[in-house]
């Protein structure tokens, strides 16, 4: 898996730092069930994406995100760029021919303007976030040379999950659920925090550094985490589990 701290590292932080905010404040807004707010997000994550694909094409990054004054217009002048630094085709023309369809439900859809013909719903919020989702990891593909599979891995890893019993303060997390099983405690961390977690954040974090390695290798012979000798990381076996069983309303 790519590293989180070297993610999209070959686009400038001032751009970089705003597209994955932007990715995750929408999917945290889908995951609450807040439909509208995950569309309201889809507009400054189409012009984020527009000011990375455009400077990516050129091989002049911009310092900082923008509008373009016709949103429609210049993701189509895309396709007609000549490519200096990057050629792909993703980025010339599949990409800014998503980002309209994203940026026109923030628009007309009754989400970012009074009058829209359509109540914002989960439908619409589903294609925004799947549609985000896909941009983010096209981007990753291109940008580090991985396989579609390798890239889709890291968009998830970049996803913040949250619930109501873990609970965080100056870094240090905690689940607020005492009766838990260690190995469902450790699940909800590591469910709740992007990408890989240290050993040493774990022990903190579970205030248990007796059974932890016990528990870890435990749950990597499930296959619910993947593990090396310094870090954890959940699965999408461990994700499903948490949230069928765990999560799952009773």
């Amino acid at each position: 898996m790519i590293d989180p701290k070297t993610l999209l590292a070959s686009i400038p932080e001032a751009l970089r730092g705003p597209l994955i905010d932007e990715y995750r404040n929408i999917c945290k807004a889908f995951n609450e069930g807040r439909w509208k707010l995950a569309a309201l997000d889809a507009g400054r994550f189409c012009e984020v994406a527009y000011t990375i694909i455009h400077g990516a094409i050129v091989g002049n990054f911009a310092a900082s995100p923008s509008k373009p004054n016709n949103f429609v217009a210049a993701c189509r002048a895309l396709e007609s760029l000549s490519p200096i630094a990057v050629g792909d085709r993703s980025l010339r023309v599949l990409i800014p021919r998503l980002l309209p369809a994203l940026y026109e439900i923030r628009n007309n859809r009754n989400v970012g303007h009074v009058g829209g013909d359509v109540v914002p719903n989960k439908m619409d919020a589903t294609l925004v976030r799947e549609g985000a989702s896909w941009v983010v990891a096209e981007l990753i593909r291109i940008t580090h040379g991985v396989t579609t599979s390798e890239a889709q891995d890291a968009v998830d890893a970049l996803i913040e999950r949250s619930h109501p019993l873990v609970w965080e303060i100056d870094g240090t997390k905690r689940v607020l659920a005492p009766d838990m099983k260690m190995a469902d405690k450790v699940l909800m961390l590591l469910y709740t925090t992007p990408g890989w977690v240290t050993r040493t954040n774990l022990k903190k974090w579970t205030r248990d550094n007796i059974n932890l390695s016990r528990v870890l290798n435990g749950l990597f012979d499930k296959q619910y985490i993947e593990l090396d000798s310094s870090r954890a990381t959940i699965t999408p076996l461990g994700v499903a589990h948490i949230e069928g069983t765990l999560l799952k309303p009773k």
